[in-house]
């Protein structure tokens, strides 16, 4: 008896064998278009599931370096370290895409997530539990943090993000005002009046808006006096009358803070 050889059934099987092969789950790994990498970084940040994101990212990052995802990909690194808790992470690739691409037109947003992440760093979680007073230890990052974000308001002055960076840098100059009159204070203790009187000097010359001018003075008023200086605490004294004599100075406030507006000026892909 003949058979006839279905040529049909056979011009189908390398379609079967690929999908076998793609099923297995010990066979290699199949890359995935640069869409759907970066569609799925999308899905996970919505989620928050920001580990997810940054692995679907810097796959984009590491296998479509020239791809049409592959700009955007970095700029949403920077956004999702942040909000990660990677702050170092965060500013690094922050530093990175403005290397790299220093014409880009969201630019703007990698100089603010550089500034903002430089504070974070002394704001750890770890930090918060043993010190909530970060005006009584090294605050070197919110200096920094400071300089790059008053950097960002001298380069972009019509961006969207100026008035976050106003509340911002309010809030630390406020902050390291506060640090310096803690050592102030210190050196008030030991009778170190000269020491004393230059951190309290440094914060009226140099963080003149700071809510803790008052604090200042009277750390001013109160050296002088020790240090037998008449004239110069007469002065002091006349300028807290002056200014001060209805006294009511509000505390810095970081609680109405809030990261919401990244999430909804995230830069979006570039057609």
């Amino acid at each position: 008896m003949k058979y006839k050889l279905n040529l049909k059934l056979f011009s189908s099987l390398p379609i079967v064998a690929l999908f076998l092969v793609s099923c297995n789950s010990d066979g290699p790994e199949i890359e995935q278009p640069e869409k759907i990498y970066y569609d799925q970084a999308q899905r996970r940040m919505a989620n928050k599931n920001y580990v997810g994101a940054i692995e679907s990212l810097e796959a984009i990052e590491t296998r479509y370096p020239f791809g049409k995802y592959a700009e955007q990909a970095q700029i949403e690194l920077i956004y999702a370290f942040f909000m990660n808790g990677e702050p170092e992470a965060s500013h690094s690739a922050s530093e990175k895409f403005i290397r790299l691409y220093p014409r880009h037109p969201n630019i703007d947003y990698a100089y603010f997530l550089k500034g903002l992440s430089s504070y974070t760093r002394d704001n750890s979680f770890l930090v918060r539990i043993i010190d909530t007073d970060l005006s009584n230890r090294d605050i070197s990052g919110a200096k920094e943090s400071f300089a790059e974000i008053s950097e960002f308001l001298t380069r972009f002055p019509d961006s969207q993000y100026v008035p976050y960076a106003k509340q911002r840098n309010i809030f630390l100059r406020n902050m390291i005002a506060k640090n310096e009159l803690a050592a102030a204070d210190y050196y008030v203790s030991i009778n170190a009046y000269v020491a004393a009187v230059r951190r309290a000097k440094y914060v009226i010359e140099n963080i003149p808006n700071s809510t803790e001018n008052y604090r200042a003075l009277k750390v001013l008023e109160k050296s002088y006096r020790a240090l037998g200086y008449i004239e110069l605490y007469d002065d002091v004294v006349s300028i807290i009358n002056l200014n001060y004599s209805d006294i009511n100075i509000k505390e810095s406030d970081d609680s109405r803070w809030s990261w919401n507006f990244l999430r909804s000026s995230k830069p979006k892909v570039q057609n």
